[in-house]
């Protein structure tokens, strides 16, 4: 087993470890940490994410960013391309399970060039503070990444945060990691 994987198991079992009122509560810390930071507020196009079990749930945070009149984008996964693309919506009622499990835009939900994301809040398994992520393995998620130019803030409980990730080339760094107990620049200050 490499690295990585017996990372990745670590990690998934101390998630695994929390209470769902633990996951809940800190969820809940998390959203309100991120309705403080700057960059956010000024964010107008955004990438988010659908949560899956064990990660923070930032619903709340969808729900907010549609009703407040951003761009709302989640990732879709273009199976011909075998690549993630951005997909806007305008409502939950617009996602349907995609490959990986997750939801994403269904395939009626308009496509956005990555290009024009100024803000998007990245899930992992593992961040370290100076911003290398550990994600599922696959590297669908750095190649999404790669072609991104706004700020990338990492999302994850407090015990995803660890001292040292083996990086490779295609690995994308994180400007900022946002847990439920801070916000952290990683590469440069927004």
């Amino acid at each position: 087993m490499s690295a990585k994987s017996v990372l990745r198991q670590s990690i998934r079992d101390q998630v695994r470890g929390l209470s769902p009122q633990e996951r809940l509560s800190s969820s809940e810390r998390l959203c309100e940490r991120l309705r403080d930071i700057t960059a956010w507020k000024q964010a107008s196009v955004v990438l988010l994410f659908a949560p899956l079990a064990d990660e923070p749930d930032i619903t709340p945070v969808f729900h907010e960013a549609l009703s407040t009149g951003r761009k709302v984008a989640l990732p879709r996964f273009n199976s011909d391309a075998e690549v993630y693309e951005a997909a806007c919506v305008a409502n939950r009622s617009e996602l349907q399970p995609g490959r990986f499990g997750a939801l994403e835009p269904s395939t009626g939900c308009p496509s956005i060039y990555l290009k024009q994301l100024d803000f998007i809040l990245v899930p992992g398994i593992a961040f370290d503070l100076v911003g290398r992520r550990l994600g599922r393995g696959k590297g669908f998620y750095d190649r999404l990444l790669a072609e991104v130019p706004g700020h990338k803030c990492g999302v994850a409980f407090d015990v995803q945060i660890v001292a040292d990730l083996p990086e490779e080339p295609h690995d994308v760094r994180v400007d900022s990691i946002l847990t439920p107990t801070r916000w952290h620049a990683c590469q440069r200050s927004v």
